[in-house]
């Protein structure tokens, strides 16, 4: 009698890129073994005061770190590989397998986190294949995307073979040469692809993406139009782009000086591998390029989001060091905002253009075009891979939902797809695909400070601060609990109609009423003698009322700050200093 033997389930489990832009992290797990795909970060939004970064929350990826056999990385764009670093710190990935370009930019964000040890990078040419454990075999296929050497990848597993399409649009004249390779996906849509898991951030988008090389002559065009300096800002991580713009640079007779550490730091990347090609002598350090004719200087600079800290932003708010805008400038957005940091990027417009520069942008410039497939895009890959299950990730909600209808109008079944959040467990059979519970997918907020992390309590305090201020209250009292002078009140963004003096004598009123009120209970006494004291337990109640005094005389919730003295030294006790927000 024959055993009966269980089929194969493939777990597929995004942490970030879901009902959002940025952050794509997945991960891929069968039975003992997990592999990752990307780890990129996102851009902290509204209220995420002193927030730089934002990553996915990794905990199930920490619980199950023995797990990890490997990751595979797409490409190099920050939402895709800006993460690695940090988990690093966290939990180790054996091997890293990915693009040249990318794994060069990831090399130096390791060694610049000093977790180049907590791995081992390893680059990759077009259908190559690597092995990550025993249960995943991973094919390199060439695609077209707006940053170079980049990939979609076909995954063989016991279940079949699964198509990560990555970032991607059908860019027939790429600017490198390197073409999207159809044959292969065609060849793997033959022989059978079991799930395709596809990019549907233009989904709502109908037609094609064009040509990134549908930017040049509009570009062209405003270059000669300039009369005076050229400020031209696009992602660093644009490299097409990049070399368009060095290209018409060295037509128009113009010398470039590079503004912004990340753009300095692609561009030597990217001319180290060839896929930037142009004379050392068309940059030029900026003390030279100030010296220059307006009509001879092209600055090309960070900034196209109106990031806080980039060159561009520094510029338009006039603290830039070597850069002051001129009447007669030139600044060129070869960007369009992502979602979040629109009113970022027309402040930044606004000011520049204040200071008399001339400033293009928007879409109808023609000076950028979308690295992500619209919705023709998106019906050849269906139609070359020919998937029996789909999953579309990368993108808002009303996208997924959206790429789902045009699979549904290429012929995937209703019940072969399934549109999932961050977190969701997907487990696919050889014979069905279906959502099955979920592990933990919030968010991690990094800030600049050596601590890192950015806890939720932390944040809701800034949010206080940002909102309504913070009140210090300074009181000391005596070792029989009496109040030994009035409180001292010190406000810091607070706006109030009320008196300092009115608020001092109902906050000393509060402290008189929780002190003789409670007092029993926070000094345990023996013989009549008081021996023990919780000043702790005192000074959680004290916060607890004065909060609720605050706010009914403010009407408002200021952050509260309360230090608790005893006549004479300050207190023993677990918190000297506590800071809560009620």
């Amino acid at each position: 009698m024959s055993q009966k033997t269980t089929s194969p389930i493939l777990k597929i489990i995004p942490l970030g890129g879901l009902h959002e832009i940025g952050k794509n992290t997945c991960v891929f797990e069968i039975d003992d073994e997990i592999m990752l795909l990307d780890a990129g970060l996102a851009f902290p939004g509204d209220g995420m005061h002193g927030v730089n970064i934002v990553l996915p929350d990794t905990t199930y990826l920490r619980e199950n770190r023995d797990r990890i056999k490997g990751m595979i990385v797409t490409h190099g764009h920050e939402d895709h590989i800006g993460g690695i670093a940090y988990h690093l710190k966290q939990f180790e990935i054996p091997v890293i397998y990915g693009p040249r370009l990318a794994m060069s930019l990831l090399r130096d964000k390791l060694s610049e986190a000093g977790v180049s040890n907590r791995t081992k990078l390893n680059m990759v040419q077009p259908r190559e294949v690597v092995r990550i454990g025993k249960s995943f075999l991973v094919e390199f296929i060439r695609n077209t995307h707006s940053i170079a050497d980049s990939f979609s990848v076909a995954i063989r597993t016991p279940v079949g073979v699964v198509i990560h399409t990555g970032d991607f649009k059908f860019d027939y004249t790429p600017v490198d040469g390197e073409r999207f390779d159809l044959q292969r996906l065609a060849e793997y849509g033959e022989q059978g692809v079991h799930c395709l898991i596809s990019d549907s951030t233009n989904s709502e988008v109908p037609g094609f993406t064009p040509s990134e090389r549908a930017v040049y002559p509009n570009l062209d065009r405003v270059f000669g139009q300039a009369q005076g300096r050229l400020l031209v800002t696009t992602f660093a991580s644009s490299v097409h782009r990049v070399n368009m713009i060095l290209e018409l640079a060295k037509k128009h007779g113009r010398m470039v000086g590079v503004l912004g550490r990340s753009m300095l730091n692609v561009i030597a990347h990217a001319r180290k591998l060839g896929y930037i090609k142009c004379e050392d002598d068309l940059f030029q350090p900026l003390h030279v390029i100030n010296k220059l004719p307006d009509e001879n200087v092209l600055i090309l600079t960070t900034g196209s989001q109106g990031e806080p800290m980039s060159a561009l932003t520094r510029i338009a708010n006039g603290e830039h060091a070597k850069i002051k805008i001129r009447e007669g400038d030139t600044v060129v957005f070869s960007a369009n905002p992502i979602p979040g940091n629109t009113i970022a990027v027309v402040n930044t417009i606004d000011k520049l253009m204040m200071q008399g520069a001339r400033v293009i942008y928007g879409r109808e410039q023609g000076i950028h075009v979308s690295g992500h497939g619209c919705q023709e895009d998106q019906k050849l890959m269906l139609a070359l891979t020919k998937p029996k299950f789909f999953l579309p990730v990368h993108g808002e909600h009303r996208m997924l939902v959206k790429h789902s209808q045009t699979a549904q109008s290429m012929g995937v079944p209703p019940e072969n797809m399934v549109v999932i959040d961050n977190g969701d467990v997907v487990e696919l059979s050889e014979t069905s695909i279906r959502k099955a519970g979920r592990v933990p997918a919030g968010i991690n907020l990094v800030d600049s400070s050596q601590g890192g992390i950015v806890s939720e309590t932390v944040l809701k305090e800034r949010q206080q601060l940002a909102e309504d201020g913070v009140v210090t209250i300074a009181l000391t009292v005596d070792p029989n609990g009496q109040l030994v002078a009035m409180p001292e009140l010190h406000l810091r963004g607070v706006v109030t109609t009320v008196k300092k003096k009115d608020l001092q004598s109902r906050v000393r009123d509060t402290v008189v009423k929780v002190v003789s009120d409670r007092w029993s209970e926070f000094a345990r006494s023996f013989d009549g003698k008081a021996v023990d004291k919780d000043w702790a337990g005192l000074q959680t109640e004290l916060e607890k009322e004065l909060s609720r005094t605050l706010k009914r005389e403010l009407q408002s919730e200021p952050l509260l700050v309360l230090l608790l003295q005893l006549a004479g030294s300050p207190v023993e006790q677990k918190r000297p200093m506590a800071a809560i927000a009620s």
